[in-house]
């Protein structure tokens, strides 16, 4: 069977990376062909590394505004490693329409609130600033609006009295890190309805 092939993007230490990486052996449908940073200096790499996964730095800092210049870089390595699937991981660029038009309905993203609330960033501190009684995290394939896209999985957790962002963020990276790769896999098998994991 030919796998498919999986570009994972990260900015950071690539928590959800690692678990997507774990995810991928035996009878899974994908491997992972490359991780890519925007920072030379994201944890991530070398946890990938460790795992004999090969690696990419396009560093952002260089284009200043010129988005479009970063990305036609950014594309090379994903278009060399023969990508077929691409999962941001905690990469903290907003990409252009033109760079998510080529890789449509090929591109995962898991974002920490349950979408279509709180898009974008301090989701934890606004779930609780307004109350709510649960927050989670969303797998959804990327499209040109930020945080949209149609969604292909969610995991909830209940919201504590006692609760403080920090607290609130490390129990919905426990979710975040079952979700991520349970819809990676059903993903790569053509199914895109949505899990809801309890």
């Amino acid at each position: 069977m030919s796998h498919k092939r999986v570009a994972i993007l990260i900015s950071g230490g690539g928590s959800n990376m690692v678990a997507l990486l774990g995810s991928m052996t035996g009878d899974h449908p994908a491997r992972p062909c490359l991780v890519l940073s925007n920072d030379a200096g994201a944890g991530g790499l070398a946890r990938a590394a460790e795992r004999g996964v090969a690696t990419a730095v396009i560093d952002h800092k260089p284009f200043g505004a010129d988005r479009a210049a970063f990305e036609a870089e950014l594309v090379k390595p994903l278009i060399a490693a023969r990508t077929d699937i691409v999962c941001l991981a905690g990469f903290m660029r907003v990409l252009t329409a033109g760079f998510v038009g080529q890789w449509t309905g090929r591109m995962l993203n898991i974002h920490p609130s349950l979408l279509p609330k709180y898009r974008g960033l301090h989701t934890h501190a606004r779930a609780l600033d307004a109350g709510d009684a649960e927050h989670g995290c969303t797998v959804h394939e990327v499209t040109p609006e930020l945080d949209d896209g149609p969604i292909l999985g969610q995991a909830r957790v209940p919201v504590r009295s006692d609760d403080t962002p920090q607290t609130l963020a490390a129990r919905v990276l426990v979710q975040e890190h079952r979700l991520y790769p349970a819809v990676l896999r059903r993903f790569c098998d053509g199914n895109r309805e949505p899990l809801l994991l309890p």
